[in-house]
């Protein structure tokens, strides 16, 4: 039994922590005494409450533990990585930020660290199904859907949060970087609408986010993209408030006080946003690599849609984002991958092993990829 220490007890840390429990001796750690003490009442998971935003914190935190997950706030992730690699532990992060993880790859090698980085659903699994297939293909187009959703479609918003929404109003303010005809190009967030019609869901309409992250590095594909997924509707009252500055980050004079827009703005949509007890939402991701593949065009397709787990009340985002971090935190555990360095998932998807484990893993958990083959006729694109 290994000891596990997870930084973060939000909604997926706790998720994270839940899962890692069942087999692992696990601590979580959060500055929130009230989410530690649901974890500790339910589920035989020990707490420390403490300031994550000090390394020096985090780096005495982690002293006596085999693996450290990571599950803080994107704002706060970067931080955390490197004062977790100084301390010489491994890592499984899903903080998502915004900073270049391989920043620190030089010092992950230098101190002989495991550090697996944006280990969700989407970064996460569309990267390692990517590096799955680049490893075994020539790729020419690389297509990414994806989007959280409430199930109950509720105006004005047609849309909630399971987490603050200052990280959803980042997808809708920060320019998206794709990949077309070989060079980087970067396009506004929410541009390029187009509508895709999805079993069971209907109809959703997809636009430009900056999604790729380290596959704009790590990937030599001529045509890649990452979309957003919404209910119809949402994509244009995002746009009305960004471009009328409610998603602002400068400061206005508001009667002598400066105030960021921004600030006001997610203090009025943390509650029309917010989940109610029992409110169930989805996860719906479509992927689709197309190629060559011994010599022959074919497209690879995965399918997701999950939805809350009833009986246990976890929500599919901690489902589909927190189990996919689980499964690879039990791989670096297990030895399974053990490259030194800043590794996103893309790395470890390269390894047919690895990928198995990992999908297999997700489908004891109930939560089920569909993969489609196709050949394709070469004068045809997807």
């Amino acid at each position: 039994m290994a000891k596990i220490i997870v930084l973060g007890a939000g909604l997926v840390g706790r998720a994270i922590a839940v899962d890692l429990a069942k087999k692992h001796d696990t601590t979580s750690v959060d500055i929130d005494a009230s989410a530690l003490a649901a974890l500790q009442k339910d589920f035989d998971i020990k707490t420390v409450q403490a300031d994550l935003s000090d390394p020096a914190v985090i780096k005495k935190l982690v002293a006596d533990f085999d693996l450290v997950v990571g599950a803080v706030p994107g704002f706060m992730g970067f931080a955390t990585v490197k004062a977790v690699i100084e301390a010489g532990k491994n890592i499984v992060d899903i903080s998502f930020f915004p900073e270049d993880a391989f920043e620190l790859d030089a010092l992950a090698k230098e101190k002989g660290v495991v550090a697996a980085v944006d280990c969700g659903v989407a970064p996460g699994m569309s990267n390692l199904i990517l590096g799955y297939h680049n490893a075994r293909m020539k790729i020419d187009r690389f297509r990414c859907y994806v989007g959280g959703l409430p199930q109950v479609r509720t105006k004005p918003y047609e849309y909630k949060a399971p987490f603050s929404p200052i990280d959803v109003i980042e997808e809708y303010t920060r320019p998206a970087r794709l990949v077309e005809n070989g060079a980087v190009v970067t396009k506004p967030a929410l541009s390029e609408p187009e509508f895709l019609d999805f079993d069971d869901i209907g109809t959703l309409e997809a636009f430009n986010t900056d999604g790729l992250r380290t596959l704009l590095l790590t990937m030599d594909i001529p045509n890649m993209a990452e979309k957003t997924l919404r209910y119809p509707g949402h994509r244009e009252l995002m746009a009305v408030f960004r471009d009328s500055g409610f998603f602002s980050r400068t400061p206005i004079d508001v009667d002598g006080a400066n105030i960021r827009p921004i600030d006001v703005t997610t203090k009025l949509l943390f509650p029309a946003w917010k989940l109610e007890p029992g409110e169930e939402e989805l996860t719906v991701m479509k992927i689709a690599v197309e190629g060559l593949e011994n010599d022959q065009s074919k497209v690879y397709t995965y399918d997701l849609l999950d939805r809350t787990d009833a009986a246990t009340q976890t929500s599919s985002m901690a489902r589909t984002t927190g189990y996919a971090c689980t499964a690879i935190a039990n791989l670096v555990l297990d030895g399974g991958f053990a490259k030194p360095g800043i590794n996103p998932p893309e790395f470890i998807g390269r390894d047919a092993g690895c990928y198995k484990k990992i999908f297999d893993y997700l489908e004891e958990r109930g939560v089920h990829y569909h993969k489609q083959e196709k050949a394709l006729d070469p004068k045809k694109s997807l």
